[in-house]
C-alpha cells in the first residue's frame, strides 16, 4: 500500500458539499481527496443566475463553483478528475476504487454524489441526447442561438432555464404538467413578463422527433395532441439521487427515494462513512444547504479520525 495514495479523507463529489467538505477537512489539518467524475460545482453549474447564496446579491453557478474550487485548493485539497466504482474495507481503511487511477485509501468517506436529472422517459429522448436534447440550460445553451426550444419542467430550474434561453433570442415554450409554476414569485413575474417565453400549462411532451437532430415535439395539452417544430428540447423534470455504491457489500441506508439516510452528524456507519448534499435524504435542496451539509459532514471526519487514532494509541 503505497503511503502517496493514503488519506485522511476522501470525498466523493465535487458540488456545493463535497467542496465545502474539501475546505472544512483540509483547515482542519487533513489530508484530503476530492474526486470529481466531470467538472466541479455539480448541479450548481445549471444555475445561471444565482440570488439567494449569502453575500452575493448575484452571480452565477460556474462563478461561485470555480470560487470554491480555490478556496478547497488553497488549503491543500487534491482534486482527481475520474469516475469512483466502489468502495470496500481493507485493514482498518476504506479501499477507493476508481475508473483510471486505481485505487486510494482512506480513514474517512463522505458521499458527496449528489443528484441526477430525471429523465422523461419518451420516444426520442435517448436518440436525440447532445443532438437537441439537452439536460443542462447553462452547458449547451450557446449551441441554440435564434432557434425554437422546449423546456420541460414545473420547478425553479425550469424557469431559469427557460429565462436563460430566452436571453440568447429564442424562442421557448415552457411547458409544465402542471397548473402553475412552483418557483419564487420573482422568477415568475420574470417569465410573464419575458415575451420571448410563451407558458404551456397542464401540458407534456410525449414524444421528440427528428433526423440528424431535433426537430418537432409531440405536445399533449389536457386530451389534445399536436405537434410544434422545435430544435432542442431542455429537461428540467427535477431529480433523482445519484447512485451510492455499496461498501463492501454492506448496502446503506436509503429512504423511499433512493436517498441516502444519516444521523445528525451525517454518518451512515459507526466507522467513518459520511453523506452530504442532494444524495441524503433532507427536506431542502438548496447550494447553501449543501454547504452546511459539507461542513458538518467534514468536522464530523474529522472528530471521527481522532477518536480512532486516540483508541488506536
Amino acid at each position: 500500500m503505497s503511503e502517496n495514495k493514503i488519506y485522511d479523507i476522501v470525498i466523493i463529489g465535487g458540488g456545493p458539499a463535497g467542496l465545502t467538505a474539501a475546505v472544512y477537512a483540509a483547515r482542519g489539518g487533513a489530508r484530503v481527496l476530492l474526486l470529481e467524475k466531470n467538472a466541479p460545482g455539480g448541479q450548481m453549474l445549471r444555475a445561471a443566475h444565482v440570488e439567494n447564496y449569502p453575500a452575493f446579491s448575484a452571480t452565477s453557478g460556474f462563478e461561485l463553483a470555480l470560487k470554491m474550487v480555490e478556496q478547497a485548493e488553497k488549503f491543500g485539497t487534491e482534486i482527481l478528475y475520474d469516475v469512483f466504482t466502489g468502495a470496500e474495507r481493507e485493514n482498518g481503511l476504506k479501499k477507493i476504487k476508481t475508473e483510471r487511477n486505481g485505487t486510494f485509501y482512506t480513514k474517512a468517506l463522505i458521499l458527496c454524489m449528489g443528484a441526477v436529472p430525471k429523465k422523461l422517459s419518451i420516444t426520442g429522448e435517448e436518440e436525440f441526447l447532445g443532438r437537441g436534447v439537452s439536460y443542462c440550460a447553462v452547458c449547451d445553451g450557446s449551441l441554440f442561438k435564434g432557434k425554437t426550444l422546449f423546456v420541460v419542467g414545473d420547478g425553479a430550474v425550469a424557469a431559469e432555464d427557460a429565462l436563460y434561453l430566452s436571453s440568447l433570442k429564442n424562442k421557448v415554450y415552457l411547458a409544465a404538467s402542471a397548473s402553475a409554476l412552483s418557483a419564487p414569485e420573482s422568477v415568475v413575474e420574470r417569465i410573464k413578463l419575458d415575451s420571448g417565453i410563451t407558458f404551456l400549462p397542464h401540458t407534456r411532451i410525449t414524444a421528440i422527433k427528428g433526423g440528424k437532430r431535433v426537430e418537432s415535439v409531440l405536445v399533449r395539452t389536457g386530451t389534445d395532441t399536436s405537434e410544434y417544430p422545435a430544435d432542442g428540447v431542455g429537461v428540467a423534470a427535477g431529480h433523482v439521487p445519484a447512485q451510492s455504491e455499496s461498501i463492501g457489500g454492506e448496502n446503506l441506508k436509503t429512504d423511499e427515494k433512493g436517498y441516502l439516510v444519516t444521523d445528525e452528524l451525517l454518518r451512515l456507519t459507526a466507522d467513518g462513512i459520511f453523506a452530504a448534499g442532494d444524495i441524503r435524504a433532507k427536506s431542502l435542496r438548496q447550494i447553501i444547504t449543501a454547504c452546511s451539509d459539507g461542513a458538518i459532514g467534514a468536522e464530523a471526519a474529522l472528530k471521527y479520525i481522532r477518536e480512532t487514532a486516540k483508541n488506536d494509541a
